[in-house]
């Protein structure tokens, strides 16, 4: 007859050996992700097909809190728009010459008035979609970024958009 002592350490046993195929198993699929694309992709969701200027505006942000844009009159959601004191051409050039800086960065679309870069976390490759429309008529560069999957980004489109806007400032002191 087996002692209580025995069957619980036979379960144990039997919940270690469980959590480690599992382990091998998320192991195994990481790698063919990454030895399929050339990198972690696991994360990357899929594009939205909301981007773009409609009706001279980028796209609202959803109500989660993974996403900043210009246009957002809430706390949550709203930062100031990025400006500049240049030619308009000059602005989105410097502006390019930013975000291609910026590591795990790609241009996805780049119009007259409009950028869209993806920006890949390092560990986890997690992709932010990250809009920018000059809008001359209120002589600012109106930014969206936000999240592809999860609820909250812990600030880092936030910090992003910060970021740029300080690097951008620093073409107009040394102008």
């Amino acid at each position: 007859m087996e002692t209580t002592e025995k069957k619980s350490s036979n379960i144990f046993q039997k919940m270690f050996n469980i959590t480690i195929i599992l382990l091998v198993v998320v192991a195994i699929v990481v790698g063919i992700n990454i030895a399929i694309s050339g990198k972690l992709t696991l994360f990357a969701g899929t594009r939205p097909d909301n981007l773009g200027i409609y009706s001279g505006r980028l796209a609202p942000c959803p109500s989660s809190p993974n996403c900043v844009s210009s246009y957002s009159q809430d706390a949550e959601h709203g930062i100031a728009s990025l400006s500049y004191d240049s030619e308009p051409e000059i602005a989105i050039a410097n502006l390019k010459q930013i975000i291609e800086s910026i590591p795990r960065t790609n241009i996805v679309k780049e119009e007259e008035n409009y950028l869209y870069a993806e920006f890949t976390s390092k560990i986890m490759g997690y992709v932010d979609d990250v809009e920018f429309y000059l809008d001359e008529a209120a002589n600012a560069i109106q930014v969206r970024s936000a999240s592809r999957l999860g609820e909250s980004d812990l600030g880092v489109n936030r910090e992003r958009v910060e970021t740029i806007r300080e690097k951008l400032n620093e073409f107009k002191t040394n102008t």
